[in-house]
């Protein structure tokens, strides 16, 4: 498919009644495991994956980087692709005409709880830059409202996610990532604020499973950095086991 058309696809799945799940990936061997099963639709990058393959911080990769190794992945595999782009390098606009033209075609681009209108522009800086390349670009707008929302109450984060996600929507964005732990009361009023279809979580312990998520009207759940957490663990654990006097399992799939 061309660049275009899978874009379009991604659109078409977050649309979708079913919810999109998508397990990050950080390099061209994880993507290309993932991109294997016959479930998999879409892969999505994890920003603070790719971070720690090159040794930074979670939102300190540079931009050159990180758009090498989303392409490297994008071009690996045939589903469409949406990056972690962490807020956008501080020019949105370029960072998107860079992915696209990598072969990306959706990105998950943090508001780091900047001032609205700041955030707003970004989005519509992406929107225009996408529009301008001729790809139907699936912007995943993050709102921080609850990940750094500090000790406020927890209404004064939904209100917050609300608004602003009411804001990146109108803005052209697909739909709004709010990452944190969210409970069904919570994410129910997030979809009747923001848009049966157009809210976007993160899967980590103590979040609700996927299944749950959908029938509240979730339109995506990704998996952040925790799919590669489960990937070093268990190379610790068979380092630990071969340490020990052990040996290689049998029956490995030749996954590399």
């Amino acid at each position: 498919m061309t660049t275009a058309a899978k874009a379009q696809t991604l659109v078409g799945l977050y649309d979708a009644p079913e919810i999109l799940r998508v397990v990050n990936v950080w390099d061209i061997v994880s993507a290309r495991a993932v991109a294997a099963l016959p479930e998999t639709k879409a892969i999505a990058t994890a920003g603070h994956g790719i971070a720690a393959t090159f040794g930074y911080d979670d939102g300190s990769t540079p931009r050159e980087l990180m758009i090498d190794m989303v392409g490297r992945i994008a071009a690996a595999v045939q589903v469409p692709v949406t990056a972690d782009l962490d807020d956008g390098y501080g020019d949105a606009g370029e960072t998107t005409r860079l992915a696209i033209a990598a072969g990306v075609v959706g990105a998950n681009v943090e508001d780091r709880l900047k001032p609205l209108d700041e955030s707003v522009a970004a989005v519509e800086a992406i929107v225009k830059a996408a529009e301008a390349e001729g790809v139907p670009f699936a912007l995943n707008a993050r709102t921080d409202a609850f990940v750094r929302a500090g000790h406020r109450p927890v209404q004064e984060s939904v209100a917050d996610a609300i608004q602003r996600g009411r804001a990146f929507l109108d803005a052209g964005a697909t739909a709004v990532f709010v990452p944190g732990i969210l409970d069904a009361n919570v994410t129910r009023q997030l979809v009747e604020g923001i848009g049966e279809r157009k809210v976007s979580v993160i899967g980590i312990p103590g979040a609700l499973a996927a299944s749950e998520y959908e029938k509240l009207g979730v339109a995506r759940i990704s998996y952040g950095p925790l799919p590669q957490r489960v990937a070093l663990t268990a190379l610790q654990e068979l380092a630990e086991s071969l340490y020990a006097g052990g040996v290689v399992p049998q029956g490995l799939p030749a996954l590399n």
